[in-house]
């Protein structure tokens, strides 16, 4: 269920809380109920430490993977943005009324990218989805209907840089779609459960609500984790400045030799 529910960070803070919540008071109540003497009470203490020490490792590590995953996701956002602008200038090496064609099309495109960046509603997605698609066809149909006939190096410069384009949202998708494994997220969660259950079971009564600080650490980063995996539903997102910047560069007009 957690990997699901990774989708959405605040709902994964509550649920992990929740959850490492009830693991640490069925230790608590197990611990109370038999009698520990000072053999059994170190090597808890050693068991204990090892799975923390586990846990630690864990959650860095996917700390690590979801950064990593939000950087990739930057990269491209800029790397699609640098396409698209080289394809609009390229378009004028094009013959005829193509370059103002495809040039009307790349704009189409562009809006349909930074509505995909943005927008949170999963059937308006797939409406984006399908809208880019045709474009996409549209912009490719153009550069080839020129360049057959002109089969120069000039016209594969153009050709090469749609090809460019075309790849670029495909790269993006990918990174969007790219997280962190539902393995991983199991392993988390099933360990974290232990090392409640443990620290719950070798603490004392006094001590039960300063033990109740461990799980919210742990929703805490599980929270966080979610929060830079998820592309869409996180507080920290990939905002597409390079294509806002792009938008505003085209809709400015600019000399451009045809």
């Amino acid at each position: 269920m957690i990997p699901q529910l990774a989708n959405y960070p605040l709902l994964t803070l509550v649920f992990t809380l929740v959850l490492m919540w009830v693991a640490m008071r069925v230790g608590q109540y197990l611990g109370r109920r038999e009698p520990s003497t000072d053999k059994d009470s170190k090597g808890l203490d050693l068991v204990t430490s090892a799975s923390l020490t586990l846990l630690a490792l864990i959650i860095g590590f996917s700390f690590s993977m979801a950064v990593g995953r939000y950087d990739l996701r930057k990269n491209y956002e800029e790397e699609e943005a640098n396409a698209i602008g080289t394809e609009y200038v390229r378009a004028g090496l094009l013959p005829g009324d193509n370059p103002a064609k495809v040039r009307e099309v790349l704009k189409k495109y562009l809006d349909q990218r930074l509505l995909w960046y943005v927008e949170r509603d999963p059937r308006r997605i797939g409406q984006i989805d399908r809208q880019t698609a045709k474009l996409q066809d549209q912009m490719w149909t153009l550069v080839q209907d020129a360049a057959i006939p002109q089969q120069t190096p000039t016209m594969t410069l153009v050709v090469s840089g749609m090809n460019d384009v075309l790849n670029r949202q495909g790269y993006s998708q990918a990174a969007w779609w790219n997280r962190i494994p539902r393995g991983a997220w199991i392993l988390m969660v099933a360990i974290s459960l232990c090392c409640c259950g443990l620290v719950g079971y070798g603490s004392d009564w006094k001590s039960r609500w300063f033990t109740m600080i461990l799980p919210f650490i742990i929703a805490v980063a599980f929270f966080f984790i979610s929060d830079i995996d998820s592309p869409r539903w996180g507080m920290i997102r990939v905002a597409p400045q390079n294509l806002n910047s792009l938008a505003d560069s085209l809709r400015t007009p600019w000399p451009i030799h045809e």
